[in-house]
């Protein structure tokens, strides 16, 4: 044994399986352009390679791999949300959650541990009651729970914090988490193997249209032209439509989380109160998480502030008072393409071949596997809308059919 490691110590190479291809010229066509190598485009990547056996594909992302809001959230999975639509379209998102480690053979580290959402008044409880059925009603595992089953839940939890006290609480069983990098890296090698192209550290400049159809992108690389392209790029949705030529009902918000040092396990579920804008979760490795609302001004910026760790830890704090004597560790902020609805928009565009995945607000990370599923099946069918996502169309604001997930977000964003 230790002579088997003196000679791969003195190796000039290292005996590890290669997961993505070193960097190559760009081919001057591909078939399908992804802009963004964050989880979403690779996924999609990945679904036309498996299951469409289109492999000409490019995935160009500006900076590296999945180090965009993929990285910057607190990898949170769910499903109970306020409408039929978004009741059934993340629940298909949960059961692909479910099977990616095995999928990928690769560890994504998925805990299922439930969510547990605290009302803090009347109104809340009845909005709850409805949503708890639309959940059941779409084979969702969403219930309404009592005081005493909050606390033998969570027996940490302050049920009374200040003037709200908690009445009671929407727990959602198939809340979970996953390992966020580890998602985007699984989709990124299982497409790799399969032929896409995955290339780093190159900007999309510019969208070319001719004659309202999509003919190719300008990088800082140089122009390829392609067949189709299909806009991923969270936080910077309305920027690139722009490019393309039309805009977006999209306002970009900043949106921060912070986490403390490792402590001794207490907390399994994932807590959360909209009167509070605040949630609270544990990580495997120990450390508390902490995320609220978005900043209250639209802003295209990653850093964190003074103001929201103050009223983030505050709120905390009163959902869990002995968390007073925790250390942060860091902090850090994500950008949030927010729609009127706050449902994402997904599908055709203005320009011809050029398909969005947009608006994806605070809930993008949980969309990641049926996001990518579904565009992959609109990329091969050219065009063709799959009935899942119809009603993320964009024309919907156009003939006010919104699908109002206001509300539905985990702190009220």
């Amino acid at each position: 044994m230790s002579l088997t490691l003196l000679k791969y110590g003195l190796s000039h190479e290292y005996p590890a399986e290669v997961d993505i291809p070193p960097p190559r010229d760009l081919r001057p066509h591909y078939d399908v352009v992804i802009i963004g190598g964050g989880g979403h485009g690779l996924a999609t990547a990945y679904y036309l390679a498996k299951y469409h056996g289109i492999t000409n594909v490019a995935v160009l992302e500006k900076g590296y791999l999945a180090g965009g809001n993929t990285a910057r959230n607190t990898a949170v999975i769910r499903s109970n949300y306020l409408t039929s639509e978004g009741v059934r379209f993340y629940s298909e998102s949960v059961k692909l959650f479910q099977q990616l480690s095995n999928e990928f053979d690769f560890n994504i580290m998925y805990s299922e541990r439930g969510q547990l959402t605290l009302a803090h008044s009347d109104a809340t409880v009845r909005a709850f009651r409805q949503r708890a059925e639309v959940n059941k009603h779409f084979g969702g595992r969403t219930e309404m729970i009592d005081r005493q089953q909050i606390r033998e839940l969570v027996p940490t939890l302050n049920l009374d914090p200040a003037h709200l006290p908690v009445l009671a609480g929407l727990w959602h069983i198939d809340g979970a988490t996953a390992r966020h990098d580890a998602v985007a890296w699984g989709y990124a090698k299982q497409a790799a193997k399969r032929g896409v192209e995955i290339h780093q550290l190159t900007e999309v400049q510019d969208i070319i249209v001719r004659h309202g159809k999509v003919v190719g992108v300008k990088t800082n690389r140089g122009e390829i032209s392609c067949g189709c392209a299909v806009q991923a790029v969270a936080g910077h949705s309305s920027l690139l439509a722009q490019k393309a030529g039309f805009r977006l009902p999209v306002v970009s918000y900043p949106l921060q989380a912070m986490v403390t040092q490792p402590v001794k396990p207490f907390l399994d579920p994932l807590v959360s109160s909209s009167a509070l804008h605040c949630y609270v979760q544990q990580t495997s490795r120990g450390e508390v998480v902490f995320g609220g609302g978005s900043d209250p001004y639209p802003l295209y910026n990653t850093r964190s502030t003074l103001d929201l760790k103050e009223s983030l830890i505050a709120h905390g704090i009163e959902m869990f008072p002995f968390l007073a004597q925790a250390k942060l560790m860091r902090q850090w902020a994500g950008i949030t393409d927010m729609t009127p609805d706050y449902s994402p928009i997904m599908g055709e565009s203005p320009v011809e071949n050029y398909y969005l995945d947009a608006g994806w607000g605070t809930w993008g990370f949980k969309a990641t596997p049926i996001c990518g599923k579904t565009m992959a099946e609109m990329v091969a069918s050219g065009g063709k809308t799959p009935a899942l996502i119809e009603p993320f169309r964009l024309d919907r604001f156009r003939h006010f059919r919104q699908v109002n997930e206001m509300g539905a977000t985990a702190a009220s964003h």
